[in-house]
C-alpha cells in the first residue's frame, strides 16, 4: 500500500467546504497548546449537554465497570471525558500540522523507548499494542518522531479527507505509512520485514472474531485477532499508551516490555491477559478512556443488551 496521495480533483467545489473548515482549524492551531487545551476542554464540556446518547453510554459503561462508584462521581468523570475529548480535537490537528521540532517538544518523558528500539535492531517485527483513549492520535503520532511506525486507519468515505487523515498520521514518519485496518496481508508482511504496527484491541468488533472473556468483571467480546497477528506476523507484543502531564504542558509515553510467552497456545488466556492490561491502564486514566464506546454492546448467546433504549 502506497503513502497518501494529493489529487487534483479535491480542489473541486464539492470539497470547498472542507477546504474552509481545514483552514480555519490550521490557523487555530497557531495558537499556544495551553491555549488550545482550554478551548478544546470548553467545546468539549459543551458537548456533554448536547450529546445525549453518548452522554448515557459513558455513564453506563462506568456504571457497568465500577458499581462502587456514585451516580455523581460518575457524572463527573465523564464531564472530564468529554472535555478531553474536546481536546483531542486540537491534539489530531497539532498531530498533522505542526513542525516537526516544535511538535516533538511535547513529549516531556518516555519511559522504555529501548525495548523498540531493540527489537529494530535486531529485525524484529512488533505489534505495538495500544488502547481508545482521547490522546491516541497525539501519542502515537508523539513516537513516530523518535522511532519508525506504521499506523492502521479506517477508510473516510470522504476521498479528500481520507487524504487528510492518512497524510496528517504519516507526517512524521517518512518510513512508514497509514495502513487501511483491513488491509491484513500488508500489516503481516510489515511485521515479518521487523517493521511496526500500531494496534489497539480494546473495542467491541462484533462476535465473529471475538470470544468472550471478563473484563471489569462482565463478559466482553475480546477480539483474538492480536494472538494471530502476532503469530503470523511473527512479532512482539509491545504494550504502549500515552498520558496527559497533569501541568498541561505535554505527555508522558510509556513503552512496556515485550509479553513473555505471547501468544500462548489459549486465545482464552492471551483475551485476557489483554483485558486485564486494559483494566490496569484504564484505571490509571479513568477520564482519558472513550467511554462512549458501546463496549459491551455484543453479548453472549441469550443474554439481553447492557444498555437501555
Amino acid at each position: 500500500m502506497a503513502r497518501a496521495v494529493f489529487k487534483k480533483s479535491f480542489f473541486q467545489p464539492r470539497y470547498w467546504s472542507l477546504w474552509l473548515a481545514i483552514g480555519v482549524l490550521w490557523l487555530l492551531i497557531q495558537l499556544p497548546f495551553k491555549w488550545l487545551k482550554k478551548l478544546g476542554a470548553a467545546i468539549g464540556r459543551f458537548l456533554y449537554y448536547f450529546a445525549k446518547s453518548r452522554r448515557k453510554i459513558a455513564l453506563r459503561n462506568l456504571e457497568l465497570c465500577f458499581p462502587e462508584l456514585t451516580e455523581q462521581e460518575c457524572i463527573l468523570i465523564v464531564k472530564r471525558n468529554f472535555a478531553a475529548m474536546g481536546i483531542a480535537f486540537f491534539e489530531m490537528a497539532i498531530s498533522w500540522w505542526w513542525p516537526k521540532k516544535k511538535f516533538a517538544k511535547l513529549a516531556k518523558k518516555v519511559d522504555g523507548l529501548e525495548h523498540l528500539k531493540k527489537a529494530h535492531e535486531a529485525g524484529q517485527g512488533v505489534l505495538l499494542m495500544s488502547l481508545h483513549f482521547t490522546t491516541l492520535e497525539i501519542g502515537a503520532a508523539l513516537l513516530s518522531t523518535m522511532y519508525p511506525m506504521n499506523g492502521m486507519y479506517r477508510q473516510h468515505k470522504n476521498a479528500f479527507f481520507d487524504y487528510i487523515q492518512r497524510a496528517g498520521r504519516e507526517t512524521y514518519n517518512l518510513e512508514g505509512e497509514a495502513i487501511e485496518r483491513d488491509d491484513i496481508k500488508t500489516m503481516l508482511k510489515v511485521m515479518r520485514s521487523g517493521g511496526t504496527i500500531w494496534y489497539a484491541p480494546d473495542q467491541d468488533y462484533g462476535a465473529k472474531q471475538s470470544i468472550f472473556v471478563p473484563l471489569f468483571g462482565i463478559s466482553a467480546a475480546t477480539v483474538t485477532a492480536t494472538s494471530k497477528f502476532a503469530r503470523l506476523g511473527k512479532a512482539k507484543v509491545i504494550p504502549f499508551v500515552q498520558k496527559p502531564l497533569e501541568d498541561g504542558s505535554g505527555y508522558h509515553l510509556v513503552i512496556y516490555p515485550p509479553l513473555d510467552d505471547f501468544p500462548s497456545e489459549s486465545e482464552e488466556k492471551d483475551c485476557l491477559r489483554i483485558n486485564q492490561w486494559v483494566e490496569q491502564c484504564v484505571k490509571e486514566q479513568l477520564d482519558q478512556y472513550l467511554w462512549a464506546h458501546r463496549r459491551f454492546k455484543t453479548r453472549p448467546a441469550g443474554e439481553t443488551s447492557l444498555y437501555k433504549k
